[in-house]
């Protein structure tokens, strides 16, 4: 880190002090010099929301305060590691490199610590791996140190059941406290003797896996994992330890976790945030009549956005929401996925390679045929409600995957594009009339950013505020 990264993230720290001593009445004041000093063609909807919300006290207000309400050390080391280090300072490190080498680099890298699960989840590969493989310890600090000079701070844990190593993830984030590490769990090895290492860590946030109710969430995960799940979260909750939700909806479970009902069953439980994925029949044995219908998928993707105008719970339905995030973001966009066995993925639903973490540097990864046909497509569709390769626009993969000779990345059985293909094609035909309907909704309160939406001009708008907020950061105590 070099003397004025160095300044500008004291400078960051302290800000972040200052709010965090008295949040009801210093959140406004930053919000009146960051006015005072942002031109205001910078991000302005993004800023008169965060304004309104403020001045309302509405739903973001609140879960704005759920978040101070946290373990007071957590709360500000991974305040700091969170937006500081991972994305106010890294930003900047990742623009540079993807001019440098005209390539994705990621925002997060997702990856597997193990293959070995103590559930056997319906419609999940990782079910059938086995506990054969692992990244090793130092397998994982040897991609984040490679992460880390490209300006990723954010680290995903999937699996498997990565808790399954609980204790080399402890011993990575003790190692790395710059960065901030979530991790997709089934919760069932949540205990007394890890909230207090999360505590004493202070940048590790676990996204609980839950499907709906009771009846469904065991369903797909086993009988009494629900009871487990509530024990776990109850657990958190009394500790003030944050994390959130990970709900995979399929076609049996969509109507049972789009209710009003079971997102307050998240808040009450103390949660912060609920990452909403929709199924894909990855792998061989994978049934696709486990696929939402059109109509479940057009009902949650109404009920996502009516939620988020009243409940205090930070929601993001990832194939609903692309319109959000410009698209597809897999192969290093903003993220990518590296298996058990050090396969590098563009994402963790798209089971092929070209690049091994064994054999290839990340950078290579991210360079290779595979991630730069992502790099070169992306978006793949003007209709960001139709973002995926694989699920609504299923040529593309299988187009991509022969023309660079990518392989087979499944650890138990190989599956070809055309047969994936087979799968999912009859899906993006029928939702294809309805993503269409719903882009082009002139109602719909989205509808006047679509179509003038750029990406570029994002970019260029954060590339600006951090700039500003360099500035702001020299005069912040005295100015608040």
């Amino acid at each position: 880190m070099s003397l004025t990264q160095a300044a500008e993230r004291t400078a960051l720290y302290k800000l972040i002090d200052y709010v965090d001593e008295s949040p009801e009445t210093r959140i406004p004041k930053l919000m009146d010099t960051v006015d005072k000093y942002v031109p205001a063609d910078v991000f302005p909807a993004q800023r008169a929301a965060f304004r309104h919300a403020i001045d309302s006290q509405s739903n973001w207000y609140q879960l704005m305060m759920r978040i101070f309400q946290l373990n007071p050390e957590i709360r500000r080391r991974l305040l700091k590691s969170f937006l500081v280090d991972a994305n106010l300072l890294a930003w900047p490190v990742q623009e540079k490199a993807r001019e440098k080498y005209q390539c994705n680099i990621p925002w997060a890298i997702l990856l597997d610590p193990t293959s070995a699960c103590n559930l056997r989840c319906t419609g999940c590969w990782a079910a059938e791996y086995g506990h054969a493989l692992n990244l090793s310890y130092e397998d994982i600090c040897s991609i984040i140190d490679q992460g880390r000079e490209l300006g990723v701070h954010v680290y995903i844990y999937t699996g498997g059941e990565p808790l399954v190593r609980k204790d080399d993830l402890i011993r990575i984030c003790e190692k790395y406290p710059d960065c901030s590490f979530l991790c997709f769990t089934n919760a069932t090895l949540i205990d007394e003797a890890f909230c207090q290492e999360m505590i004493r860590v202070a940048n590790f946030v676990p996204a609980i896996s839950a499907e709906g109710n009771e009846h469904t969430t065991d369903a797909r995960r086993g009988a009494g994992t629900y009871a487990k799940i509530e024990r776990a979260m109850d657990l958190l909750r009394e500790h003030d330890l944050p994390f959130g939700i990970s709900a995979c909806w399929t076609r049996a479970n969509a109507d049972a976790i789009a209710t009003e009902e079971n997102m307050d069953w998240m808040i009450e439980k103390g949660a912060l945030f609920c990452w909403y994925f929709h199924f894909m029949p990855v792998g061989r044995a994978a049934r696709a009549e486990l696929m939402p219908t059109p109509e479940q998928r057009e009902r949650m993707y109404r009920f996502v956005r009516r939620m988020r105008g009243e409940k205090p719970l930070f929601t993001m339905d990832f194939q609903n929401d692309g319109e959000y995030v410009g698209g597809c973001i897999a192969g290093g966009r903003r993220y990518l996925h590296i298996n058990a066995a050090g396969d590098v993925e563009p994402c963790v639903f798209i089971h092929y390679a070209n690049a091994n973490i064994h054999e290839d540097s990340l950078l290579d990864a991210l360079r290779s045929p595979l991630f730069m046909k992502y790099y070169q497509g992306q978006p793949f569709n003007t209709n960001h409600l139709r973002p995926c390769p694989m699920l609504e626009n299923p040529d593309d993969l299988p187009r991509m995957v022969a023309q660079t000779g990518a392989r087979c990345t499944d650890l138990v059985e190989q599956e070809s594009p055309k047969e994936l293909r087979e799968k999912t094609a009859p899906a993006a035909a029928a939702w294809a009339p309805v993503a269409e309907r719903l882009w082009n909704d002139p109602a719909d309160p989205d509808h006047a950013k679509r179509g003038s939406w750029r990406e570029g001009q994002a970019e260029t708008d954060v590339t600006r505020l951090e700039r500003v907020g360099r500035d702001l950061t020299t005069q912040a105590e005295p100015k608040l």
